[in-house]
């Protein structure tokens, strides 16, 4: 049986941290796709972190095996 691959394009988005907890970006693209109709605010809180919800993460472990 061959190894399973994870989703490279979903390693570049997500960091474990030590505790265990996933985190993302708040918004991927958010603050930089057309600028100029998001307020200053809205683009500041697209540049923080967050924690994925729990049952998000039953799907996050399918595709990627080492979670």
């Amino acid at each position: 049986m061959p190894k399973m691959k994870s989703k490279s394009s979903l390693k570049k988005r997500i960091k474990i941290t030590g505790s265990g907890k996933v985190i993302r970006m708040k918004q991927f693209s958010g603050c930089k796709h057309i600028r100029a109709n998001k307020s200053k605010r809205q683009v500041r809180s697209f540049r923080k972190d967050t924690v994925i919800h729990p049952t998000d993460l039953k799907r996050l472990k399918k595709v990627i095996p080492g979670l």
